[in-house]
């Protein structure tokens, strides 16, 4: 049980930090920049966004560490790429975490709630639904 309870503390943590990376309105423009161009170079970004190209690379570095993006030093830029098994991932934990704590169902549905009304459509043989 231990060991269960210290697999999901480290995946947590993993999780956490993708978000903590996400959880930049710079960033996520970065990261949608990146996306779309499937690979950029930081001057290509920096035009982008318009901040100096220190204050992206420290931003890039930011979703490198959390393993978000892939770095790639090619001569005499710097590319960078989507790694979208790491977004996958972290995409299905935070569908698994709602799914959890909202109660959805498969269908996307919201579970019954028992203190919102419901109408019995179908009464059991021998019952009798006038009582």
């Amino acid at each position: 049980m231990k060991q269960l309870c210290s697999h999901s503390e480290t995946r947590d943590a993993q999780v956490a930090r993708k978000l903590a990376a996400l959880a930049h309105p710079v960033r996520l423009r970065l990261l949608r920049h990146i996306g779309s161009a499937r690979s950029c170079c930081v001057k290509e970004m920096v035009s982008r966004v318009g901040m100096a190209q220190s204050t992206v690379s420290q931003h890039l570095k930011v979703l490198v560490d959390a393993g978000l993006v892939d770095y790639r030093a090619e001569r005499p830029r710097s590319c960078y790429r989507i790694n979208t098994d790491a977004l996958g991932e972290l995409a299905g934990e935070i569908g698994q975490t709602i799914h959890g704590c909202c109660g959805r169902g498969p269908e996307g549905h919201a579970s019954e709630n028992p203190s919102s009304p419901t109408t019995d459509t179908h009464t059991p043989d021998g019952v009798n639904k006038d009582i």
